[in-house]
């Protein structure tokens, strides 16, 4: 029997990636051409096509400009959940400014789907040692489950000594939430990101395999992630350092064919399905 993995989309547009953060400052975003439109639905055909589920975890900033985009992704099926509101990363913010702009994006997102968003993704996964805070407004604020935490060193985000798999999380003021981890492959005793965006793009795609197999020898799901503009090799090109430049368009020509591999090669579900089968979530939380 095969594993069911969760799929996830972080819905952004290309000008609003941490990477370009020096670049574009959030005043001026509505100064560039959407994209997330168009690169969305062509996720949610392919996704169609290959009748697999996904997870969207859609920026607040865009879906108060995007409505019928996010209801068209409750349409067909998948589960809508919260990127926040801004895309700032989260232990640069104060917890008001966090707590203001969460509740703020989650009330847009419910109030469009007319359904309860049970789950949440920090902006570049920057819930980390310095912001483990975030988990206890999370929980407040109604979330069941947080998908934020990248078990790695990296120089923007990761917490390199938590758990691999999902699992209940007691935050520091002692609430409860479902933690959904980034997936990683172990290669000898290191880590390897091996759960999409950027590092789907760097890697070959026998490697993203080999790695993401490794995880359900193990009978465990694993959770994949990548951005609509992954699959837009014709955006705009933004004026940004070359690190950010490259992190950024590496191989995006080749992240759509790479896509539907995946897709023929592993069955996806949305997250809140995965950790629903995994015995996680709590009967009060599934109404």
């Amino acid at each position: 029997m095969s594993i069911q993995n969760a799929l996830t989309v972080d819905v952004e547009d290309y000008f609003q990636v941490s990477a370009f953060a020096e670049s574009i400052k959030q005043k001026d975003w509505d100064n560039h051409p959407l994209r997330v439109e168009n690169n969305t639905h062509k996720l949610l055909d392919m996704f169609d096509e290959s009748q697999q589920k996904a997870t969207f975890f859609v920026l607040g900033w865009v879906a108060e400009r995007q409505k019928d985009l996010v209801l068209e992704i409750a349409k067909r099926g998948h589960e809508v959940a919260c990127h926040g509101y801004s895309h700032q990363l989260i232990y640069n913010q104060t917890p008001e400014v966090f707590r203001e702009e969460t509740v703020r994006a989650k009330s847009i997102l419910e109030d469009i789907i007319q359904q309860p968003v049970r789950g949440y993704r920090a902006a570049s996964y920057s819930i980390t040692e310095k912001s483990t805070w975030a988990l206890d407004i999370l929980a407040e604020s109604g979330f069941v489950y947080d998908s934020s935490i990248f078990p790695v060193r990296h120089d923007r985000y990761g917490m390199p000594d938590t758990p691999e798999h999902p699992y209940k999380l007691e935050t520091p003021l002692g609430h409860s939430i479902i933690e959904f981890p980034l997936s990683t492959a172990k290669i000898i005793n290191y880590r390897l990101p091996i759960a999409g965006g950027g590092y789907f793009r760097l890697y070959p795609y026998w490697l993203s395999k080999m790695g993401l197999k490794q995880i359900n020898r193990q009978q465990k799901p694993f959770i994949f992630y990548l951005h609509p503009w992954e699959v837009d090799p014709e955006q705009p090109k933004i004026d940004a350092s070359w690190f950010s430049r490259f992190r950024h368009y590496n191989n995006l020509d080749k992240c759509e064919s790479r896509l539907k591999n995946l897709l023929s090669d592993f069955q996806f579900g949305t997250s809140w399905d995965v950790l629903n089968s995994l015995g996680l979530v709590e009967e009060s939380s599934k109404v």
